[in-house]
């Protein structure tokens, strides 16, 4: 996700299943959401053509306007398709906030807060509106490096706190997509190279649709239309996989530095649809604390147990 900027072997869930509320969507809302996945595939066909019809143009002559004819189009459906998602915000009260526990433990510093600003990334696409980034802020330990405005232009991802900081369940839910292949790449976090993320690297990824934009990531199903999403998951440290049931405050994963991420930090945000590419953001409050503001420093305590699941386990 842009921003300005963070194994242990699987646990087993005892967890019961939890009760899901039935969700009947709207048949206007059902069109709405064709209708806006077929934009969002469209343009990414067009961009797609963009690039193999310049390939083909470079070997051999030939005229220049069918490339410029599909990015046009790919141009056009892009504001299309973010005039569809801006007006639904506007034309709808927003849902009320959901209160979770925290998604890590420890000290963090808060980026691109919806404590600040609503989209708080400049976006309501892939369901961002009220999402939030966190990076480690460790009151004992080393912090994540600089910003530098030439050198060096990369660090690894092992030089920041947050790589590899556990992340914990928010609510009990069910695991709807699991996936950690992709690699964690080196830092963005130098002048050069944020130019380089934002000019080339993060159009390169979101061809590939929103999964190449969130890197490896977790979705849980909440219920009553709720889910979870987490972004830039540390590559082969899911501990869960699609379908599996979790409890709240089970480790899930770590934090790494993939997809369009410029250093190791927690992407969290809730949405009323699994799919980001036509899902609505939805507000979260973490339960006993307010949601940072950009730049202030916090505390997420460790997580308490959870009585009622303990209870109904040695029933």
């Amino acid at each position: 996700m842009p921003e300005p900027v963070p194994v242990t072997a699987p646990v087993p869930v005892t967890a019961p299943e939890p009760v899901t509320a039935s969700v009947t969507v709207p048949e206007a809302r059902r069109g709405r959401d064709r209708t806006l996945k077929g934009v969002s595939v469209g343009a990414r066909v067009c961009w797609w053509l963009v690039i193999v019809l310049i390939a083909l143009d470079l070997l051999g002559p030939g005229a220049g306007w069918p490339p410029l004819l599909a990015g046009v189009a790919a141009i056009a459906l892009d504001l299309v398709r973010s005039r569809l998602q801006n007006t639904e915000h506007r034309k709808t009260e927003p849902p009320a906030a959901v209160t979770v526990g925290a998604p890590v433990t420890g000290r963090w510093l808060a980026h691109n807060s919806p404590a600040d600003k609503v989209p708080s990334h400049g976006t309501h696409q892939l369901g961002q509106s009220y999402a939030i980034d966190i990076v480690a802020a460790p009151a004992d330990g080393p912090e994540s490096p600089a910003f530098r405005w030439v050198w060096p232009p990369v660090r690894r991802s092992s030089a920041f706190p947050a790589f590899g900081a556990p992340l914990l369940a928010v609510a009990d839910g069910t695991v709807v997509r699991a996936r950690d292949g992709q690699r964690d790449h080196l830092s963005r976090n130098s002048l050069p190279m944020i130019v380089y993320l934002m000019v080339v690297e993060a159009f390169v990824r979101s061809l590939r649709g929103p999964w190449g934009i969130t890197g490896n990531h977790l979705v849980l199903d909440l219920g009553d239309g709720t889910y979870a999403l987490y972004a830039h998951v540390r590559r082969g440290s899911l501990t869960v996989r699609d379908g599996d049931r979790v409890r709240a405050g089970q480790t899930v994963g770590t934090c790494g530095n993939s997809g369009n991420s410029t250093e190791p930090h927690v992407h969290f945000q809730l949405m009323d649809r699994p799919d980001p590419e036509i899902a609505r953001g939805i507000p979260f409050r973490w339960r006993g604390m307010e949601l940072p503001a950009n730049g202030e420093k916090f505390t997420f305590p460790d997580p308490a147990p959870n009585p009622a699941a303990d209870d109904r386990e040695n029933a």
